[in-house]
């Protein structure tokens, strides 16, 4: 499961985005200097979003996996219960 740690660093990811949108807006076109830092910015923010998109990725995949696991269990579980052991 995802730790508190990594679920806010998601959340400083998506403010961060939020930020630079609203300056996006604020930036001139002749402002060439601005315009390649905001560029920047956006940047490392996407390779951010992008690696806690892996993350939640590999952790469905996990759940996945488990429940599937679970499931099997449970079946197995209950087609031993018809069985009589003497």
């Amino acid at each position: 499961m995802r730790s508190e740690e990594a679920r806010e660093a998601g959340e400083v990811l998506l403010r961060r985005l939020r930020r630079l949108v609203t300056r996006a807006e604020t930036v001139k076109g002749g402002d060439r200097k601005q315009l390649l830092a905001l560029i920047d910015d956006v940047e490392a923010t996407r390779r951010g979003l992008l690696e806690q998109r892996g993350e939640v990725e590999d952790e469905i995949r996990q759940a996945t996996v488990r429940t599937n696991a679970i499931g099997a269990y449970l079946r197995n579980a209950q087609s031993g219960r018809g069985k009589r052991h003497n």
